[in-house]
């Protein structure tokens, strides 16, 4: 394993986070303000308690989850097309570096900054809602497994991608609405039956509703099935950057 590559792309990635820190970290804080202003003050304190849970608590799973992975998928996405479109990925491949060292640079230091803005995130709701973290284990792996998976996927999207516009394409269309639709801000078990079971097509429905367990104890679906749906998400895009690599798709053109 070359520990030293892998630290190199590492440090440039975080570097890079670093030296734009309003863009990076300001910018998901504000919008949470927004968001507890608009939802957990104005709207929340005029709607009942879910599950037992006060709404304006209630979402801050969900709107942790929406920035990260927003952030995971920008960053990562981003970070690898940087060099596509520089011209410098034609050194990254020529270097004494594996598969799995490049993406553990790019995809450690995509997941590195959406943890921390994560953290900034839950930091940031405790000053305008009461919070209980009944599991900070389970709290913290489903923030880094979710970090990791999302950010391999904003790896893929970046290599997918051969101009900016694209690097929003799939964010905007699919990440999120997926996201809004996956239960952020309310518990689809308030949906009829039909929808529910629509509902638990969406992958986000698994990530949020583990990540609100490790809250309140309180999930949409089983905290096994969360687990496992992230674990089958993770392989997916493993697998896909694994072909990417080895066919040399948008890398050798």
């Amino acid at each position: 394993m070359n520990f030293r590559g892998i630290e190199a792309i590492y440090n440039f990635e975080m570097g890079r986070t670093f030296r734009t820190l309003g863009q990076s970290i300001a910018s998901p804080v504000l919008s949470t303000v927004l968001y507890f202003i608009v939802f957990g003050s104005a709207i929340g304190s005029r709607m009942e308690a879910i599950d037992d849970v006060p709404y304006g608590a209630f979402i801050v799973p969900g709107l942790i989850m929406l920035t990260v992975l927003s952030q995971s998928v920008s960053n990562a996405s981003f970070g690898i097309y940087f060099p596509r479109f520089t011209g410098t990925i034609y050194e990254i491949l020529s270097a004494p570096l594996s598969v799995v060292e490049v993406v553990i640079g790019y995809v450690g230091a995509a997941a590195t900054k959406s943890v921390i803005i994560g953290v900034i995130v839950l930091i940031t709701a405790a000053f305008f809602v009461p919070l209980r973290v009944a599991h900070p284990f389970w709290m913290l792996l489903f923030l880094i497994m979710t970090s990791v998976t999302f950010s391999l996927l904003g790896f893929i999207i970046g290599i997918w991608a051969d101009g900016f516009e694209k690097l929003q394409l799939i964010p905007l269309l699919v990440i999120t609405p997926l996201t809004f639709l996956g239960g952020s801000f309310y518990s689809i078990n308030l949906l009829p039956p039909f929808w529910q079971t629509i509902s638990l097509a969406n992958p986000v429905v698994y990530l949020v509703s583990g990540f609100r367990w490790s809250f309140y104890e309180r999930g949409d679906v089983s905290l096994t099935t969360s687990v496992v749906m992230i674990c089958v998400f993770t392989l997916i895009c493993s697998a896909i950057i694994g072909w990417i690599f080895k066919t040399g798709y948008r890398l050798k053109k």
